[in-house]
């Protein structure tokens, strides 16, 4: 099936090599409707190339945000298993010295 390309998906993506926009048969020759439709045209493929430029930098910013993420659930449980190996010391110790305490009265 030949169809022929649209505004928004032209046959190729050079401007220059498409075909001209022809002007309406109701329209007089040389109205401002036919420059601002080719403008029109041309600025919306102009912005989807500059959108597909961005996209490498937009998918960076992504990964870096979930690099980041990544980072400080890594930190929460570092210091998770820091503050508990701190409380399995400081029970230890309270048993120690509650030991040594119950040995003191006991003499």
């Amino acid at each position: 099936m030949n169809t022929a390309g649209t505004i928004d998906r032209p046959l190729t993506q050079d401007p220059k090599k498409q075909a001209p926009m022809k002007p309406f048969t109701s329209e007089p020759a040389g109205s401002a409707t036919e420059d601002i439709t080719t403008t029109g045209a041309y600025d919306s493929r102009q912005n989807r190339t500059r959108e597909m430029q961005l996209i490498p930098e937009a998918l960076a910013r992504a990964h870096m945000h979930d690099r980041l993420h990544e980072a400080e659930r890594e930190r929460r449980a570092v210091r998770l298993a820091t503050a508990r190996r701190m409380q399995r010391r400081a029970e230890r110790a309270s048993l120690r010295a509650r030991r040594a305490l119950a040995m003191a009265v006991m003499q």
